[in-house]
């Protein structure tokens, strides 16, 4: 087969009309496992493949560069970047963007070979056509062109390289072209700064950083928006928010948040406001987020109560996200009646409101009710009670019926929520007490698809899991549940039939 293969990368090139044998090439590489092809790596002769990627027949050009991606991924990239240097640079002035993708992506897997890297960061021009990359049409040739980047940066040298004064004129102006543009770099300028302290400082000291977080702290609310979502991202690491802090950023996302009240288009900025602290409390520690930002919880809670579906959506997340962990959960019990009151308004909407947010709704009472079995002190087992009793006057039952209706999404969404309390005694309590309930738990026949039987697979087993289960439900209960659970989600149990001689 291998043979074959290099027979017709040897003919096609030299046919007047390659059509033919590129189609039949194509076909024989791919079915070529590419441990092969690796074997017969210092055979392959590529300069044919790529000058016929000069041609102007769309097919042809199309089928050379399906042809050359898997070649190239059986060439060693040192290989690549020093027999084909040239070829990789006349690739990102191609007019055919599938090929300016080719060549973007074959630099990014060079740059991870550590032999590699410095023949690509020691070649300002391609770079610098990279660079210029991502300023074309295509949204597909841009990203590649971030993601190649983003991978050069993570080396020294490749750090060096990029934020030289010669490659740092060409970032700038590349983000001239267009808002569009300028959001692209910015959104390269973010993943870089995300890697360590140190490419945060280069990209600070070339002052992009600088332009972003001024643009969000500006008076264009469209622009806020776009520029919330990055800075978010930058938040997700400790050093990022470490500057972020130390440049006085977060108080001022406070206090343009605290200013919303009186600007008819906070909408547009306010749920990704929101969402940064969300976020950021998260990964740092809620309460001291919620301490130090207290209009952070404010607004949440305003935002729930409220009447705009967006908002309430965004409120309702930004809830899961602060009650997924301890810390979170403590923070909302000491709001005491307010919380209980906001738990009431979210099992409403859980049930009458429209799908998306009923979904919500769903995930985040989830996550606010789960209490990892080695965590369950008397204390937060009372509170998780009172809060699964202040959803709705009979809670299980509302669940019970969001589960039986015949929409997979929310049937699953609501066997979540049976899942997140499954191990605490309380919930196994009601469970029993519930008339047909656990005869609902092992029927089969109510999970039309594998989402559904996964769920309530996972909910079997955060029973049978469960320390007090065999006490609560006793011991016919727990074998039925056992039993379901050795037996898998999708058992079908073998129904056998009697064959009767005349039957019709």
């Amino acid at each position: 087969m291998a043979e074959a293969v290099l027979e017709l990368l040897e003919r096609v090139p030299r046919l007047e009309e390659p059509l033919e044998g590129l189609r039949a090439l194509r076909a024989a590489v791919h079915a070529l496992p590419l441990a092969a092809l690796r074997q017969r790596a210092r055979d392959l002769r590529l300069a044919g493949l790529f000058a016929l990627l000069r041609g102007n027949e769309r097919e042809q050009v199309s089928l050379c560069v399906s042809i050359l991606e898997r070649f190239l991924q059986a060439l060693d990239p040192l290989d690549v970047i020093c027999d084909f240097r040239g070829e990789l640079q006349e690739g990102l002035f191609h007019p055919d963007d599938s090929v300016k993708i080719l060549t973007i992506s074959q630099v990014g897997r060079i740059v991870e070979n550590s032999d590699a890297v410095r023949e690509v960061v020691g070649n300002p021009e391609l770079l610098r056509q990279i660079i210029y990359s991502i300023g074309g049409e295509k949204i597909s040739v841009a990203k590649e062109a971030i993601k190649s980047l983003s991978r050069i940066a993570q080396t020294q040298d490749g750090l060096e390289a990029l934020f030289g004064r010669s490659l740092l004129v060409d970032l700038k102006n590349v983000m001239a072209t267009s808002d569009i543009v300028r959001y692209r770099v910015y959104e390269l300028i973010v993943e870089i700064s995300s890697v360590s302290a140190d490419s945060l400082n280069y990209c600070a000291n070339s002052g992009l950083i600088s332009d972003l977080l001024g643009e969000l702290t500006g008076e264009d609310v469209l622009v806020r928006t776009t520029c919330i979502e990055m800075v978010t991202s930058l938040a997700y690491t400790q050093h990022g928010r470490r500057y972020l802090a130390q440049q006085g950023i977060i108080d001022k996302i406070s206090n343009i948040i605290i200013g919303a009240d009186s600007d008819p288009f906070s909408g547009f900025y306010l749920p990704g406001f929101v969402k940064f602290f969300g976020n950021l409390a998260i990964v740092d520690s809620p309460q001291q987020i919620c301490e130090r930002y207290p209009v952070f919880v404010e607004k949440v809670f305003e935002m729930a109560e409220g009447h705009d579906p967006t908002m309430i959506g965004v409120a309702v997340d930004t809830l899961g996200i602060l009650g997924s962990n301890m810390e979170g959960k403590q923070v909302l019990q000491k709001t005491k009646s307010r919380f209980q009151d906001l738990l009431n308004r979210i099992g409403h909407h859980a049930k009458n409101s429209p799908t998306e947010l009923r979904l919500r709704c769903l995930d985040a009472i989830s996550s606010l009710l789960y209490l990892p079995p080695d965590q369950q002190t008397e204390d937060l087992l009372r509170m998780t009670e009172s809060w699964f009793a202040s959803l709705s006057s009979q809670p299980l039952e509302l669940f019970r019926g969001i589960s039986t209706q015949p929409f997979p999404d929310l049937h699953c969404g609501a066997l979540r929520v049976f899942t997140a309390i499954a191990s605490q005694p309380w919930a196994q309590k009601l469970m029993l007490e519930s008339p047909g309930f656990i005869e609902y738990i092992v029927d089969r026949s109510v999970e039309p698809d594998k989402p559904s039987k996964d769920a309530k697979y996972e909910l079997v087993k955060a029973l049978v899991n469960s320390k007090t289960i065999a006490e609560i439900f006793g011991n016919q209960y727990y074998l039925r549940l056992k039993a379901y659970l050795r037996e898998g989600p999708y058992y079908v149990k073998a129904v056998s039939t009697t064959a009767v001689e005349g039957a019709e």
